[in-house]
């Protein structure tokens, strides 16, 4: 996967997998990413943001995470496999 420029912000990862009952997505990291940043999350039908108030690496809390990673986030709004997710 390589870093890609979109509508807005720079690619930082994709969606792996949402667990819709706790409404947290499982992101796939290709960037950096800590606590407080600016997500854009953007699909054929997902397009929103919202800050990344918490994360988790294998249900450890973390403050920042890098490429390679897989981290656990809340989202306000349903998320699907495959939407895109940059750094704003």
């Amino acid at each position: 996967m390589s870093e890609e420029n979109g509508p807005k912000g720079k690619q930082i990862g994709v969606v792996s997998h949402y667990f819709g009952e706790i409404g947290v997505a499982a992101i796939d990291l290709m960037g950096k990413v800590k606590v407080g940043d600016g997500l854009r999350i953007k699909g054929s039908t997902t397009d929103f943001e919202q800050a990344i108030d918490s994360m988790q690496i294998e249900k450890e809390s973390v403050e920042k995470a890098g490429r390679g990673k897989s981290i656990g986030i809340k989202v306000g709004d349903k998320v699907r496999v495959g939407d895109k997710v940059y750094k704003i």
